[in-house]
C-alpha cells in the first residue's frame, strides 16, 4: 500500500490545501494529518481529531514518504505521530519537523529515521522551507499550488541542511515545560 492509499483508506486528510500529482511528483499533499482520530459516534459520524499535524508538505514519487516538513504542535505528539507514519518513512527520506515546544534545534535519530527538528517560534513551516531552499515569495507568486510544492519540495530535497546532531533525549532536553500554551502568563 503507498502513503496516498494509507492517507485515503484510513481518512487521515484533515483541512486539504492540495492532495493530488504534481509536475515531479506521484503524490504531493498540504494540510493537516490526522495523529489521533476523533471518538466514533456512529458508523458515519465522530468527534474532530485528537491530535493532528499542522502545515504539512509532503511529496513522494514512491509507496515511502520522500520528503515531509510539518508542525508538532508540541513534542509530546512526535512518538504518536511516528507509530502512525513510521511504515511510509524511510531512512532515505528528508523529514523536517517544526516543534512549537522546543527551543533550539537539531538533527536526530528515532527508530533508524533521521528527523531535521526546529523551532517553531512566529513563523510558519512554508516560510520556513521558502528560506531554507532560497526561495522568495516572489520566486512563487505567478505559479499554480502544484508548481509551488514542486519548487519548494525539488530545492529542499536538494539543500544540505547543517545543523548539529543530537540524541533524541537532548532533543526532548529542549522542550519548554510540555504542552504549548498560549496567552498572558
Amino acid at each position: 500500500m503507498s502513503i496516498q492509499s494509507y492517507i485515503a483508506d484510513n481518512k487521515l486528510e484533515w483541512m486539504i490545501v492540495y492532495n493530488a500529482p504534481t509536475d515531479s511528483y506521484k503524490y504531493a499533499y498540504r494540510g493537516c494529518l490526522i495523529v489521533t482520530e476523533g471518538k466514533v459516534i456512529t458508523a458515519d459520524k465522530s468527534l474532530p481529531p485528537k491530535d493532528i499535524v499542522k502545515q504539512v508538505l509532503l511529496a513522494t514519487n514512491t509507496d515511502m514518504i520522500d520528503f515531509m516538513a510539518l508542525e508538532l504542535q508540541s513534542l509530546d505528539l512526535f512518538e504518536a505521530f511516528v507509530a502512525k507514519y513510521k511504515e511510509y518513512l524511510s531512512p532515505e527520506g528528508k523529514y523536517l519537523l517544526f516543534v512549537s515546544d522546543i527551543i533550539g534545534k537539531g538533527k536526530f535519530e528515532y527508530e533508524g529515521i533521521t528527523f531535521y527538528t526546529y523551532a517553531l517560534d512566529e513563523s510558519s513551516v512554508w516560510n520556513d522551507l521558502l528560506d531554507f531552499a532560497d526561495l522568495s515569495k516572489g520566486d512563487l507568486k505567478k505559479m499554480s499550488d502544484k508548481e509551488k510544492i514542486d519548487a519548494v519540495c525539488n530545492e529542499m530535497k536538494r539543500t544540505t541542511l547543517r545543523i548539529a546532531d543530537k540524541t533524541y533525549d537532548e532533543i526532548k532536553a529542549m522542550q519548554r515545560g510540555g504542552k504549548a500554551s498560549f496567552g498572558a502568563v
